[in-house]
């Protein structure tokens, strides 16, 4: 087993009003839900080695396994040394409600809902305070200004650090940045999936808010690792991933063998190079970009931290660019029932 060597991870402020963070944060999902079974151990063992490398920032959801996702958190900070525990910063997203067979059945953005999510996940966490709180997607029945501004009490209460959105359009993000600051905005951001680059970034920028990118790897299918014959485990989310099927999967990783070919002649994996392109997107589009890392293993971890040494110069990102272009991908990246609830698509 590969472990994580110390690393000095760099920081930077998440937006103009939100706390600064480490550079990559970890992004906790897949320890407990949607990607098949994972080891409880392994995963702490991972989160510890993050923390002692200089990661600060934990993303989870409420709805992670139902709140096992948080518990595993709150288990690692307990077991990890007082300086780690002390630097990390929790990120939660709410909203999402849930059958018993682990449906998903809409959201809840309604101000009495989100002081009700808040209070499970702080008692879960076992924390007095979340740092960055999030509905998960818009509620359409709720507007914008309802939700933001009950997490706004939350903030003036103590129990809430900073405001934060997800998967949210430019015009929504500029309602509810007219209501209280947002610290960030996460959303999918990757070399196969650059949407946001045409009105959310430039509005993020402008307002100052943060970008947090989950899907930089787009789920394991750009990290080289993923192979035509993979067979995935059941309650695997990518099973019903369209980009994940068929004839979609085959020439996405013809994609993927176009970046092994740059990645190889830097002397890097295609993951450190994946990653190493959002972590460049930032200053070209003038805003502060932290990309999410959904490693469940100490392995992938190290691999992930090694984006950090990478530099990509312009004639390298031109390269990456043109062996995947923007809009190259095959597929959407969620089923039809879900890309529905992306305000960000609409």
């Amino acid at each position: 087993m590969t472990t994580t060597p110390k690393t000095s991870v760099p920081t930077r402020p998440l937006g103009t009003t939100g706390p600064v963070v480490s550079a990559l944060g970890l992004g906790c999902m897949g320890m407990s839900a949607l990607y098949g079974e994972s080891d409880r151990s392994e995963s702490i063992a991972t989160i510890h080695a993050a923390l002692d490398a200089g990661v600060t920032l934990l993303d989870t959801g409420d709805f992670y396994g139902m709140g096992h996702n948080e518990l595993l958190i709150n288990e690692a900070l307990r077991t990890a040394p007082a300086a780690a525990r002390e630097q990390a910063l929790t990120s939660v997203k709410f909203g999402a409600l849930r059958t018993v067979e682990g449906g998903f059945t809409g959201y809840d953005g309604r101000p009495a809902a989100v002081k009700n999510f808040a209070a499970y996940s702080l008692q879960r966490l076992g924390t007095d305070h979340i740092d960055i709180y999030r509905i998960a997607r818009v509620d359409p029945d709720v507007p914008i200004e309802e939700t933001v501004g009950a997490i706004a009490e939350l903030v003036e209460a103590g129990h809430v650090k900073h405001i934060g959105l997800s998967e949210v359009g430019a015009d929504t993000l500029r309602r509810a940045a007219a209501v209280a600051p947002i610290a960030d905005l996460q959303i999918e951001y990757s070399l196969i999936s650059r949407s946001i680059e045409e009105k959310i970034l430039p509005t993020a920028s402008e307002l100052g808010i943060g970008i947090t990118a989950y899907g930089v790897l787009s789920r394991g299918l750009i990290s080289g690792h993923f192979t035509r014959d993979r067979e995935l485990a059941p309650g695997d989310f990518r099973g019903m991933s369209p980009r994940f099927q068929g004839e979609n999967l085959g020439r996405n990783l013809d994609l993927v063998d176009r970046l092994r070919a740059i990645a190889e002649a830097k002397g890097v994996t295609v993951a450190q190079t994946a990653i190493a392109w959002v972590l460049a997107q930032g200053p070209r589009h003038s805003t502060d970009i932290v990309p999410l890392i959904g490693a469940r293993r100490r392995d992938r971890l190290a691999e992930a931290l090694g984006a950090l040494d990478v530099t990509l110069d312009a004639a390298d990102l031109a390269a990456i660019e043109e062996a995947v272009p923007a809009n190259a991908a095959s597929g959407a990246r969620y089923p039809e029932a879900q890309m529905a609830h992306l305000d960000s698509e609409h």
